[in-house]
């Protein structure tokens, strides 16, 4: 894992966590586009079924606010990038 993840905000992490990045011997995945932008998704221990699926993730920002879901499925060819799909309610 390179410094420039390190510094990244992982999804899900506590607003007032003062340590709310990447933490060594986890594997992450970088959100691309959609609400999620930019975030990191930690993928650690994930199946190779469940990395192949597309993550929904529960977020308050996206298209339908509260309740609603932003869509995320796993690069191909660059499978450390998870590109945004659309968002959901």
């Amino acid at each position: 894992m390179d410094d420039r993840m390190l510094r990244r905000r992982v999804y899900g992490a506590d607003h007032e966590d003062p340590d709310p990045g990447a933490q060594p011997g986890r594997q992450y995945g970088e959100l691309v586009g959609g609400p999620l932008d930019g975030l990191l998704l930690d993928i650690t221990g994930w199946s190779a079924r469940r990395l192949a699926e597309e993550a929904a993730l529960p977020t308050e920002i996206g298209r339908y606010g509260p309740g609603g879901r932003a869509h995320y499925r796993r690069r191909a060819h660059d499978p450390a990038r998870w590109d945004w799909s659309g968002d959901s309610r």
